[in-house]
């Protein structure tokens, strides 16, 4: 896959967002006698795409999990911007501005796609227990207010209007991820984490949702860290790329920096990508 070009989709309203960056520092992750992780760092910087690679079983999922907050490290720190995020929960990861997409698509069946995209985004609402349960003519706005915005950024921006109603369990397995990343972005995410986007899609579903993921870093300015097995899409949209194997970093650059990296060549991409 080559020559992905971004074009703007719709009218960006979210110049106020910027992204953040995200630091692995000198994480260490073990699993009783299995050592996942060993003293990985890297930087993602602020409103670009960063790309995660290795082979299966390198520790892409560990790094994903560790970043959100599902894991907790046994040495080294995640920083989101100047912040330490190391021992925040995930539900407060989230307000801070970090939201990821999962690898298996975790929609919640028999709702509709606008219901499935609300619901990234009311963590924003800051209800109280009191207006909540009574469900206030405060709560009513925030929810009106809420979904006028799903609607007009985040639904129309993906070009998801015509199937808005629809359950999502009809929904071909393409526009169930694109729906997915819709929800990860009614969260006003600062930091988008995106786990294997494109797996199973076909090779327009996947030039489409490359397409969708640049948009997002150029017209919202958010921070991207994905991790991808399609390396056509990563050396196209990635400004910068992360190798691990065996649970270690063993090269970081520019698409073109790790493409010729020999130990890439011989732990992940093969000598043919060399040329």
């Amino acid at each position: 896959m080559t020559g992905i070009v971004s074009t703007p989709i719709a009218a960006n309203e979210s110049a106020q967002i910027t992204g953040l960056s995200l630091t692995v520092e000198g994480v260490d992750l073990r699993f009783g006698g299995i050592h996942a992780l060993r003293n990985v760092s890297f930087k993602a910087k602020a409103g670009e795409v960063t790309a995660v690679i290795g082979p299966n079983g390198a520790g892409k999922t560990s790094v994903f999990n560790t970043i959100s907050g599902f894991y907790r490290p046994n040495a080294g720190t995640v920083h989101l911007g100047d912040e330490d995020i190391t021992k925040v929960p995930v539900h407060a990861r989230a307000k801070r501005g970090l939201a990821r997409t999962f690898q298996n698509i975790a929609l919640f069946h028999g709702l509709s796609v606008l219901e499935n995209i609300k619901l990234g985004g009311h963590h924003t609402m800051h209800a109280g227990v009191f207006s909540a349960l009574v469900y206030s003519k405060s709560m009513q706005e925030k929810e009106l207010a809420l979904r006028e915005e799903v609607e007009r950024r985040v639904i129309d921006f993906l070009e998801l209007d015509h199937i808005r109603h629809q359950s999502v369990d009809v929904l071909p397995y393409g526009l169930q991820k694109r729906v997915e990343l819709a929800r990860a972005l009614a969260m006003r995410p600062r930091v988008l984490m995106l786990d294997e986007p494109v797996a199973g899609m076909n090779r327009e579903e996947t030039e489409d949702m490359a397409r969708f993921i640049l948009d997002v870093q150029e017209e919202w300015g958010v921070t991207v860290l994905l991790v991808e097995h399609d390396m056509g899409m990563v050396m196209d949209i990635s400004s910068h790329v992360v190798v691990l194997n065996f649970g270690q970093v063993i090269a970081t650059g520019t698409p073109a920096e790790v493409r010729s990296h020999p130990q890439v060549i011989e732990a992940y991409l093969g000598a043919e990508e060399a040329h």
